[in-house]
């Protein structure tokens, strides 16, 4: 079953994940609100039907999140403790995952045992992808919002308030709380069915956006201190080093939000982070304000994304991966200015 960006028969998909009895859901390393929040959707509804389902990812919940693991649902892969379950997994369904390698080491028990994979996604994906199920929605503020669709079809009964708390966190980040371009009228209809079952929107916004560490800040201080300029201050650079973090304290999630927050400087177009991960990768993070687009800049690096919001993870030097970075973001930003490149 395929739908690669056309529409999605969700009722077929309903016959596909009712007639699973042992269900795993999964989303990418260093998870974000809208694959978490899509894992605790789905996974309140399966819990009330009866299924036998976990949540395994690779990297633990962020604490900015742990609101949602009220009822400890979240767990982070060790093979010697889920394995002799995951051998007799029905399906796995992987979240808002955009590159299946991305799961990391929960690839290999897949592989190994063989189990049937659903990716239910709204980043672009190829024809080749090994999915055995493959529902891309490009159109879909969020992989949530996909959630959503798939739950008013299953269910005879309005959608639990637990489900719609996971529902509103994907939405409300993937659309930068209700600010992105990408905010329909589907965000503002879930986000009303949210406010009327009781969810306290405003305590989400501040367990996620008003919960900063000190570690943060003090890395904040440094990278904004020492932002490059580029094209007439169209397009603003910064690197995070791992002595950065070391000095800073910080840990990995301490660096999200960071390409949004320069994208709000006026005048700039494009934010570009060079995240070095150790002495030979780095993760690059691209943030556009919707005048020019950038996963085609990440694609030829290595990576992808949606148009205005996209990103890689390149092997190579912080110098040599910073220049290539720049470089070719440079000469997108320009080629697009001319008119040569959408």
């Amino acid at each position: 079953m395929h739908y690669n960006n056309i529409p999605i028969d969700w009722n077929k998909v309903h016959g596909v994940i009712d007639a699973a009895e042992t269900v795993m859901l999964t989303t990418h390393e260093n998870p974000d609100g809208d694959g978490l929040g899509s894992e605790s959707g789905l996974y309140y509804h399966l819990n009330e039907e009866g299924k036998d389902v976990r949540i395994i990812n690779y990297s633990p919940l962020p604490t900015e999140y742990e609101y949602l693991n009220e009822d400890s649902i979240f767990e982070s892969y060790d093979e010697s403790i889920h394995d002799s379950w995951l051998k007799n997994v029905d399906l796995v369904i992987i979240f808002d995952v955009g590159d299946y390698v991305r799961i990391r080491t929960l690839v290999h028990p897949i592989e190994r045992y063989g189990l049937k994979t659903m990716n239910i996604d709204h980043h672009p994906h190829t024809n080749d992808d090994i999915f055995q199920h493959n529902l891309v929605d490009l159109s879909a503020a969020a992989t949530g919002c996909m959630v959503y669709d798939y739950l008013n079809v299953a269910r005879d009964k309005p959608v639990e308030k637990n489900s719609l708390l996971g529902i509103y966190t994907a939405v409300m980040t993937d659309t930068g709380c209700f600010r992105y371009s990408n905010t329909d009228n589907k965000c503002h209809e879930i986000a009303i069915q949210c406010l009327n079952s009781g969810i306290e929107t405003h305590k989400i916004y501040q367990h996620i956006y008003e919960n900063s560490t000190r570690s943060r800040m003090k890395l904040m201080g440094e990278f904004l201190s020492n932002l490059t300029y580029e094209l007439d201050g169209s397009f603003a650079w910064f690197i995070i080093t791992l002595d950065m973090m070391e000095k800073a304290n910080a840990k990995k999630t301490d660096v999200e939000g960071f390409s949004d927050m320069v994208r709000t400087i006026s005048g700039v177009e494009v934010a570009l982070m060079i995240f070095e991960q150790d002495s030979s990768s780095c993760r690059i993070n691209f943030r556009s304000k919707g005048k020019y687009i950038v996963n085609g800049i990440a694609k030829t690096l290595g990576g992808g994304g949606h148009a205005f919001a996209a990103g890689a993870l390149i092997e190579g030097t912080l110098n040599d991966i910073t220049k290539k970075a720049v470089n070719a973001t440079k000469s997108s930003i320009q080629n697009q200015m001319n008119g040569l490149l959408t």
